[in-house]
Formats: C-alpha cells, structure tokens, sequence
C-alpha cells in the first residue's frame, strides 16, 4: 500500500540449548553468529532433567550432573567470549526438563536454537526427542533446528516456503534474516499435482487452476515482501511435484536457511507437526526455522 511504512519486526534474542553432544555444540556455534548478526545476546541453557530423579538417582549421581553441567556452561560461555567479545552472554542452568525450559526462555527473549540430535539420537538424519517436542510445542517463538555440515559453504540464499497468503509473516522473517546476513531472499511455492487425485475430476483446467491458486498467492506475497523491503533481491519460484517435502528438501541443499511456517496435522491434539513439515526438520541439507502458526493461520494445507 501506498505510503506504509515499511515492516521492520525485531527478531529477538537467541536461546540455545547445549547438552554436551556434538550436535548441541554444532548449533551452539551457529546460534553465536546468529546472535552477533542480529546485535541481540546469547542465552546459553542447560537443562539437568533431575528434578523428577531424586527417588530413584543417587545424591551421587545427581551431584555429578550438576557439576557437569555448570561446567559445560561455563566453558562454552567462555568460548563464546573468546571468539565475539563484545557479544553479550548469558548462562541459565535448571534441574528441570529441557523441553519446557527452552519454551519458557523462548516466550521471553526470542528464537530458541536446537541441534539436529541430542545424546540420546540414533542416526545422524533423525531430529531428537528434546529438538522435536520443542519444535512441534513452540506457539510462541520461532524455533530454529540446525541441520547439514559442521561448516557448509555459504550460498547466500535463504529460502521461504509459502504456500498461501497466510505464509506473510513466514515470509518477512525470512527477508529480515536475508537482510542480516546480505543474502537473496528466495520465496518458493510447490504444489502437489496429486493432491486432489480422487476428490476432483482430473481435467486440465482443474490442474491449471490450482496450479493458478498457487502462483496467485506466491505473487501476493513477494508483491508485499519487495514494498516492504525494496532493497532486498527477491526471486519468487513455483513448482509442482509429486512431493512437496522432497522438492523442498532439495531447494534447501542450495540454502543458508529455510524459514517455513508450522502447520499441525488435523484430528490429533496436542502439539503434532504436520507431515511436511516434520520431514524438513528431519531431512533438510541447512538449518530450518520454524514460525508458530495459530489455528485461525492454517491455511490451504494443515497436513504440511
């Protein structure tokens, strides 16, 4: 609209969760340079777990933990001084669960940042536990799930999925997080051709006016996205494929960031995500982060 000012959200502090494994560290690291890009502090937590253990583990044991612990915060908070010294640190360690802690961190200072496995991970391709329900429980906050090599080559692209107008706000994160890092903000829709196979009569115009849907809600929102942020290089995409997980998944191979908004699959409770959305947290080849949608934002597709 003519004469609006341009939309400027802050992106908040960094939260990020550390548990001694070397996935924690790997996001550990890129939660630093994410914090000293966007001038904001470093929340570095820990989470014990032995609130719940004191009946069944030794005082022993749980002293141990303990000490682990605030070490691990304090070496990894000195790294982190030695490496940005001007970049403001904080430590918190809790007894309690990490899952609701990161929440809670999260609801009152900005993105969390998790790693792609925890201790307790099986297969290098697998989200953990803790990053998945802290993904799939996050209403407030983005959540930001560090996946591929320990040091990728950066393309200089972050990538966007949008998959209607209700992806806006998915949208301006992105071009906000391209801002900072003086990237090409690349907004990416797919749409699946056999989404409606068996609900619809599969004629050529049905096909061309889906595929129209979505081109139509691609152009509203890089429209929006080029008044609002005009010095940043947008290039707006649409593809059809038989799975949109797949062919995102290979758009993020040439990506420092995928920003994508969080849909729950419907017909469940409590906090589920939906299929393709859990399939990029799981399989994406750079970090994924994912922005809260509320039930009156799901859109076209709850099942993404």
């Amino acid at each position: 609209m003519e004469g609006a000012a341009p939309h400027r959200s802050d992106l908040g502090s960094v939260v990020v969760g550390v548990d001694g494994s070397s996935t924690a560290l790997t996001a550990a690291l890129w939660a630093v340079a994410e914090a000293a890009r966007r001038n904001r502090t470093l929340h570095i937590f820990y989470a014990a777990d032995t609130a719940d253990g004191v009946f069944y583990l030794s005082a022993k044991i749980v002293e141990r933990v303990h000490v682990e612990g605030r070490d691990l915060l304090e070496v990894t908070a000195a790294a982190v001084s030695e490496r940005f010294p001007t970049l403001h640190v904080t430590t918190e360690y809790s007894r309690r669960d990490p899952v609701s802690g990161l929440h809670r961190l999260a609801a009152k200072y900005g993105t969390t940042v998790v790693g792609h496995r925890g201790r307790g991970g099986f297969e290098s391709l697998l989200l953990g536990s803790v990053g998945l329900r802290v993904a799939a429980g996050a209403t407030t906050a983005p959540v930001i799930v560090v996946r591929g090599g320990e040091d990728p080559a950066e393309s200089g692209v972050v990538l966007a999925a949008v998959r209607d107008e209700y992806d806006l706000e998915c949208a301006r994160r992105a071009a906000r997080e391209a801002e900072l890092r003086k990237a090409t903000l690349r907004l990416l829709t797919v749409w699946n051709v056999l989404q409606y196979a068996g609900t619809v009569v599969t004629m050529l115009d049905d096909v061309n006016e889906f595929a129209g849907r979505h081109v139509r809600s691609l152009k509203s929102v890089a429209d929006r996205v080029h008044d609002e942020f005009p010095a940043l290089t947008v290039n707006a995409d649409a593809e059809k494929s038989v799975s949109v997980a797949s062919a995102l998944v290979e758009a993020s191979r040439h990506a420092d960031l995928l920003v994508m908004g969080g849909r729950r699959s419907p017909g469940y409770f409590g906090p589920t995500l939906g299929r393709t959305t859990h399939s990029l947290l799981h399989h994406s080849h750079c970090p994924v982060e994912l922005i809260p949608r509320h039930d009156d934002q799901q859109g076209s597709d709850a099942s993404a």
